[in-house]
């Protein structure tokens, strides 16, 4: 197993194409993850977190959805998944290139 820290900082930095396509933020860091996760030294590890963090923030939007209905928390809601959606993968990606763990905090163990 060879280490590659930018191919893992790319993982990360991959989640932010949500900005630019709806689900490229997901099926982009889910193949890179697939496909090296065996070849490259903590890929497994990175890519699992960047996965439950995905599928985490997935489900909290769908919790969001109806507590709009609920004086607009669903509202405040989205617009603290949508600064979690572009902070954590830039302070995650700047760990990886540090050779740190990965932390994505209130991400649910799914994987």
């Amino acid at each position: 197993m060879k280490r590659n820290n930018q191919l893992i900082v790319i993982t990360h930095l991959s989640q932010l194409l949500d900005l630019v396509t709806l689900v490229g933020g997901l099926l982009v860091p889910l193949y890179i993850w697939i496909t090296n996760k065996d070849k490259v030294f903590t890929m497994d590890e990175h890519g699992r977190s960047i996965i439950n963090f995905r599928l985490s923030m997935i489900i909290y939007m769908l919790i969001c959805i109806p507590l709009i209905l609920f004086f607009g928390l669903g509202l405040l809601g989205f617009a603290v998944i949508g600064v979690f959606y572009f902070i954590f993968p830039i302070i995650n990606a700047i760990k990886a290139s540090n050779n740190e763990p990965p932390n994505y905090p209130f991400s649910l163990k799914i994987l």
